[in-house]
């Protein structure tokens, strides 16, 4: 008998966390400190709620299929910014946009892989990635990364096999806040190539890397299309999350193959939302770089509580982005403890075992606090109940 393609994954982690949520009461001495889920929960800033009502209202083609790689102007917006970003030329019609980052990664590996083949994925390893995999067919292999979070070319050289035909990269990291070198990119690049694979760079908080300047020099290499594929989301920066819009960049050959799949599972991108992105990169660089300010507020906010927790045994393994990752100091496994600190501790979580594969040990004593939607007070808060857990 046949698996379908959806049975072939786990459940999707976030929806699986929010039940945990059912049956129990919050007050209003201890509400609720939810870091489950890495998104703005704020929506997008007036001028561009206003921008977006006046497209709507004013803008009827807006309402009408758009074409499948996105409109010409917020791809060759993206072009041009991403030139001046990274130091290297890239072209309109290398940029398509996509329903979410998701779908981003979702068509590469639609254009790249088959059923049966390899995609090497370091551990821990965000989720929705391995999610897509399973369903496509396609072989997660897990690139350990040990204490530090950190993959090496060196160990992702030995996990190459005939069927391998990428290896996917997140950094800054989701969900282990780790922001990748730009040694450690080039080697990963370097070692894609010389095999004739895919590099795929899903940079969705490339705007909250605490580091100035291009955090890699790959499109500086004149063959880059051959290899790298790289992802983004407006989601985070504009707050655009509920709109879907993602880019990937790539050769121009490969995202003529990636159409075929955006025809046929969204026919085009959000009209709305893409003129809304257009209007935020256009519009909001000096409002961005303060979101990154205060984005880099609360992560110092997380340096400066830690010695709350490593007094009680916590260990911080990387804090960027959106992300703080922590080695647990309890005999639990995560996915128990993380169900525990909602009922007596008011704090919600995803544990370490939403990231890694089944029966990985590191998994039972990791958890992801996504810091980003919770303020420099709370983090307080949160970090003193952390400490007072004790099981």
């Amino acid at each position: 008998m046949t698996v379908s393609r959806t049975t072939a994954t786990f459940a999707p982690p976030v929806m699986e966390a929010r039940r945990w949520l059912e049956g129990v009461a919050f007050t209003d001495e201890k509400p609720l400190i939810n870091v489950s889920q890495a998104a703005p929960v704020a929506p997008p800033p007036e001028a561009l709620r206003r921008h977006i009502a006046d497209t709507a209202i004013n803008v009827p083609e807006a309402h009408l299929y758009g074409p499948v790689l996105g409109l010409p102007e917020l791809r060759s917006e993206v072009a041009s910014q991403w030139s001046s970003a990274y130091g290297a030329p890239i072209a309109a019609d290398q940029v398509a946009i996509t329903s979410g980052c998701n779908q981003a990664f979702s068509a590469a590996l639609a254009a790249i892989a088959g059923e049966g083949d390899e995609v090497i994925l370091p551990t821990p390893w965000y989720f929705n990635h391995k999610m897509w995999l399973d369903m496509q067919g396609v072989t997660a292999v897990p690139l350990n990364t040990g204490d530090d979070l950190l993959p090496t070319a060196e160990a992702a050289a030995a996990l190459i096999t005939p069927r391998t035909r990428a290896i996917a990269l997140v950094t800054p990291n989701n969900p282990g806040g780790v922001e990748y070198s730009a040694d450690l990119v080039r080697a990963m690049y370097d070692l894609a190539k010389a095999h004739g694979l895919r590099l795929i760079v899903d940079e969705t908080y490339r705007d909250f890397d605490s580091r100035d300047g291009a955090p890699h020099d790959l499109f500086s290499d004149p063959e880059w299309p051959d290899t790298l594929i790289h992802l983004y989301s407006f989601s985070k920066a504009y707050r655009l999350t509920g709109h879907r819009v993602g880019a990937m960049i790539s050769s121009a050959a490969l995202l003529a193959e990636a159409e075929k799949f955006l025809d046929t599972v969204t026919i085009c991108p959000n009209q709305l939302g893409q003129h809304a992105a257009l209007w935020g990169m256009q519009n909001l660089t000096d409002w961005l770089a303060g979101e990154r300010l205060e984005i880099l507020d609360r992560r110092a906010a997380i340096e400066d509580n830690l010695p709350k927790l490593t007094k009680k045994g916590w260990v911080l393994q990387g804090a960027g982005a959106y992300f703080a990752h922590f080695a647990h100091p309890f005999d639990m496994p995560s996915d128990q403890l993380a169900q525990n600190l909602v009922r007596d501790h008011a704090i919600l979580t995803l544990p370490g075992t939403m990231f890694m594969p089944e029966g990985d040990p590191a998994g039972a004593r990791t958890l992801r606090i996504a810091f980003a939607n919770v303020n420099r007070a709370e983090i307080g808060v949160l970090f003193d109940r952390l400490a007072a857990v004790s099981y």
